[in-house]
């Protein structure tokens, strides 16, 4: 799938910082122990990776951050669908792969898991109906209801065998995106990487974001989260706990300009759910957070918050497409 980057915008108190671009004009910290600000970007996954650590020791926190993008575009060697060389291409071109990666098995049975505690609302097999809408997009339209019928039967998580040995899908024509998880598992993978350098204070943007300590010795990390509708508009601003915050929307990947047709999908009907535009949620790690925006958007705003509250450490802002917001107890938001 194509870059689903999620339009929320970092709001360190570091001086100004470019929405979700990164770190651009980061000034000095009020540190107790004059902590400084390090920065390192790259591309991975169809986005820029940008990574911030704060640290007094300049070759330690330079060394951290290299380990770190190498995890984030480790994860997208094994899971990109634009690499020819990566097993989540290889997997969907022979409908089966021989010793899959254990990063890829993670990924890979964590949204399994997901995929059965939503009754199928997430589902890693909807590929075949991004490849429809793509193609008649090509065309200047949409698909033909026969169309996405015939994508919409390639599509099923219980379709998707896994062991140590081999990832396989049971039906030719069938195929697999991670694009709902594996920026949120290379958040995860980078955030370990700068805690392994005795890094504790870090804000990690793969396309989710992850955060470690705090921008200052008093101040938490703060992250907004963006009108879908309005481009410059900050709809809640967060106080990050420890949490990873993830989002998905109407709005950045569609096939038609009122939003009704975009790049998620409900795989029971083979369209895009028509009740939210945007959902962000926060969970102990961003692959969690990363999976449940995707499952928040086709489970509808009851649903979505019934499910939250039986997961521990998860809270949620939903936004429908009338403008409602729908929101957690728990959500640390800020006021001002």
């Amino acid at each position: 799938m194509m870059n689903r980057r999620k339009m929320i915008w970092s709001s360190l108190g570091l001086g100004s910082v470019a929405a979700l671009a990164g770190f651009g004009a980061v000034a000095s910290v009020a540190h107790a122990r004059e902590l400084k600000p390090f920065t390192l970007s790259g591309r991975a996954l169809g986005t820029k990776v940008s990574l911030l650590v704060l640290h007094n020791d300049e070759g330690a926190a330079q060394a951290a951050l290299s380990d770190a993008l190498a995890e984030v575009q480790g994860v997208d060697k094994v899971m990109s669908l634009y690499r020819d060389d990566s097993q989540v291409v290889a997997l969907n071109r022979a409908g089966e792969l021989a010793r899959p990666d254990a990063r890829l098995l993670e990924v890979l049975r964590y949204s399994q898991d997901l995929a059965d505690r939503t009754h199928g609302a997430f589902d890693v097999t909807v590929q075949p109906l991004w490849d429809a809408y793509t193609q008649a997009k090509a065309q200047g339209g949409l698909p033909s209801d026969d169309a996405v019928r015939k994508a919409g039967a390639l599509v099923g998580w219980r379709d998707l065998d896994l062991s140590d040995e081999a990832a396989r899908l049971r039906r030719p024509g069938m195929a697999i995106t991670l694009n709902g998880v594996a920026q949120g598992y290379a958040a995860d993978r980078a955030l370990a990487a700068v805690r392994r350098h005795g890094i504790e204070h870090a804000l990690i943007d793969a396309g989710e974001f992850d955060t470690l300590g705090r921008k200052q010795q008093d101040q938490p990390w703060v992250l907004g989260v963006q009108h879908p509708r309005e481009s410059e508009q900050i709809v809640m601003r967060l106080a990050m706990d420890g949490r990873a915050l993830a989002t998905s929307g109407d709005y950045e990947t569609y096939f038609t300009p009122d939003f009704v047709n975009h790049h998620i999908f409900d795989p029971a009907t083979g369209h895009s759910p028509l009740e939210l535009s945007s959902t962000s949620v926060l969970a102990p790690t961003a692959l969690q957070a990363d999976g449940l925006s995707t499952a928040f958007m086709v489970l509808g705003a009851e649903r979505a918050l019934a499910l939250a509250a039986t997961l521990p450490g998860v809270d949620a802002l939903l936004i429908g497409k009338n403008g409602q917001t729908f929101r957690t107890p728990g959500l640390p938001a800020l006021t001002a």
